[in-house]
């Protein structure tokens, strides 16, 4: 017999309304996203490749020879190719899986840092539900930029020229394995008392590298941070903390090479150079913690389902590659 006791009984208004129970919030349809301004799009890309031109300008000077702003432009466009591939891939994954996207709003920096930029971002109206998407859209942006950084820095070294080292008025940039690899093949092996005066195009492939590996930092809402969980699941949150602390453990590293030395005098560098040098850990540290506390520093769980062979070949790639491309101390100065 049914519990209901209404069932059995003629009704002569019809059957009574049931109470349908509202559906949970998750199984609401996502928000539809909102209409690009394509005009800002197109406005801020050319703002920063105005920025990026400037400062490589006044980076690189006029070498004889060679035409003012066609020496820079080749920092400026070849950079800006590397943002714009990276940016894309991330837009183009999340299209193919359904997740709501904007296209690449590109930051001016003008007149500070070394490349005018503070490089793009997409925007995303919903958390990524699916597994599967957030190792595709985490991957796709380092993988894609990679794929024109490596070109740009390989024949931007053949431009490029070894000279004996200076001992004083110029930037040491940082070297990571990959990079050091890259100078191995096209130039064989490089004496101590030598160096490689880069061609703004190998400067634009190394700042390349250099952003590559930040965004494939481990961490929270990184690029990193996302292949990461995906690959890991809820035991990426803790080795996350951990990472983040490693940051002050980096810049204690680069304090006691820097630093000390230049205060004990045993230096060829200024103490301001040396502190400058050293601190630029300690700003990633300060960084994360605005990204923690404005979008999170843990991911929302996503629905459960189990990567592929291939997609976790694809996440070890990408943590592999974080470690080819890390450097202990991305840039150091000598006045």
């Amino acid at each position: 017999m049914a519990n209901d006791p209404v069932v059995g009984f003629p009704s002569p208004l019809g059957a009574p309304p049931r109470y349908q129970p509202e559906p949970p919030r998750e199984s609401f349809a996502p928000p539809e996203p909102r209409k690009p301004k394509i005009w800002l799009h197109f406005l801020l890309f050319g703002l920063t490749l105005v920025s990026m031109q400037v400062t490589a300008m006044n980076l690189n000077g006029r070498p004889p020879g060679h035409s003012f702003i066609g020496y820079s432009a080749y920092q400026a466009v070849s950079l800006l190719g590397i943002l714009l591939v990276h940016e894309l891939g991330h837009y183009i994954a999340a299209r193919l899986h359904r997740v709501p996207a904007s296209p690449p709003y590109f930051l001016p920096l003008p007149f500070l840092g070394l490349f005018g930029t503070l490089g793009a971002v997409i925007t995303m109206n919903d958390r990524i539900r699916s597994r599967k998407a957030l190792l595709d859209i985490g991957a796709a942006g380092p993988l894609a930029g990679m794929v024109v950084a490596i070109p740009v820095l390989y024949f931007g070294l053949t431009l490029s020229e070894v000279t004996p080292r200076s001992t004083s008025g110029f930037m040491q940039e940082g070297q990571s394995i990959l990079y050091w690899l890259m100078k191995r093949v096209v130039f064989g092996p490089i004496g101590p008392d030598q160096d490689v005066q880069l061609h703004p195009m190998a400067l634009a492939g190394w700042g390349g590298l250099m952003l590559t590996m930040l965004n494939l930092l481990p961490w929270g809402q990184l690029d990193g941070g996302h292949i990461a969980y995906a690959l890991f699941g809820e035991q990426q949150h803790r080795f996350a903390r951990w990472l983040r602390r490693g940051l002050l453990v980096v810049f204690a590293y680069n304090v006691i090479v820097f630093v000390v030395p230049a205060l004990l005098g045993k230096s060829s560098q200024t103490v301001g150079d040396a502190v400058a040098t050293s601190v630029n850990w300690l700003i990633w540290y300060g960084i994360t913690g605005l990204m923690a506390r404005f979008s999170g520093e843990e991911h929302p769980p996503f629905e459960p389902e189990k990567l592929g062979t291939g997609r976790q070949l694809v996440a070890v790639l990408c943590l592999v590659l974080f470690v080819l491309l890390f450097l202990p101390t991305p840039m150091a100065f000598y006045s």
